[in-house]
């Protein structure tokens, strides 16, 4: 194949590729993907492709020496490819276009159960922390906690969760009228009225995002919502032992659909 058109279809690729984490970037979906702290290496990195695919562009047709003296049966090049150059843009970019107009931004509920959305919160407990944190009392959970216009403690869900763990703040927290919210889905180990509310607990990015769970069971009619639809949910929070330790269950009184965040980090959504 031409060299020179050898060269514009590698400039294509390096735009295209470019494109599209400028896409995620400036449309949001970059947040589905990676935490806030690194949504500028995704802008620079789209940046530096596309500059650099535009620069290659514009200079296609421009020769230019290898560097080092060929002798006189010495007919190598440096862009030769190992497999014709159309075939080789068409593999970067069939599957990069496929993956782009088809993922939903999300994970299935067999890709969340092995993300732990099924896991029972296990026992957290540091003696030394104990000895230098102030005894904590219901009165100070309360006071750290505001209230919602109906008299429920605002908790995150990743609060809840990782109570359990705890046994002193277990006990405290045991019939405590509290909201939180968060995601929720079926539960396939629970009746009818049960669900599973969870949040996903995202380190750098959506490979190493954990599903931070409770169980959420309904007195009435579980309401009729899309699967994964995110849920503010009031009621009392229980902890029963229910054979494998004890499990955060918030007995349901009042829910409702509400709007989701922009991201799903727990070090910078809402506490």
């Amino acid at each position: 194949m031409n060299a020179k058109l050898q060269r514009v279809l590698s400039s294509i690729a390096l735009i295209i590729w470019g494109g599209v984490l400028l896409y995620f970037y400036g449309t949001g979906r970059i947040t589905k993907y990676l935490a806030p702290d690194f949504h500028s290496f995704v802008l620079a990195g789209g940046l530096g492709l596309v500059v650099v695919g535009l620069f290659n562009l514009l200079t296609s047709t421009q020769e230019a020496s290898c560097g080092h003296d060929h002798g006189p049966d010495d007919s190598h090049d440096h862009e030769s490819l190992d497999v014709h150059p159309v075939v080789a843009l068409l593999i970067l970019i069939i599957p990069l276009a496929f993956s782009v107009a088809y993922t939903k931004d999300g994970f299935s509920l067999q890709a969340l159960s092995q993300k732990g959305l099924y896991d029972t919160p296990s026992a957290t407990r540091s003696p030394m922390l104990e000895s230098i944190m102030p005894k904590l009392t219901k009165e100070l959970i309360e006071q750290q906690h505001a209230k919602n216009e109906a008299g429920f403690h605002k908790f995150s869900l990743m609060e809840l969760f990782f109570t359990t763990g705890d046994p002193e703040m277990r006990d405290l927290v045991e019939g405590m009228m509290v909201e939180t919210e968060g995601r929720m889905v079926k539960d396939p180990e629970g009746g009818p009225n049960q669900r599973r509310l969870y949040r996903l607990f995202i380190t750098c990015c959506a490979a190493d995002s954990q599903a931070i769970p409770i169980i959420v069971r309904f007195k009435d009619e579980v309401p009729a919502v899309e699967e994964s639809a995110w849920m503010e949910l009031s009621g009392t929070m229980r902890f029963p032992d229910e054979g494998e330790g004890p499990v955060p269950v918030l007995e349901v009184i009042h829910a409702k659909e509400g709007t989701a965040p922009p991201e799903e980090s727990f070090m910078r959504g809402r506490f």
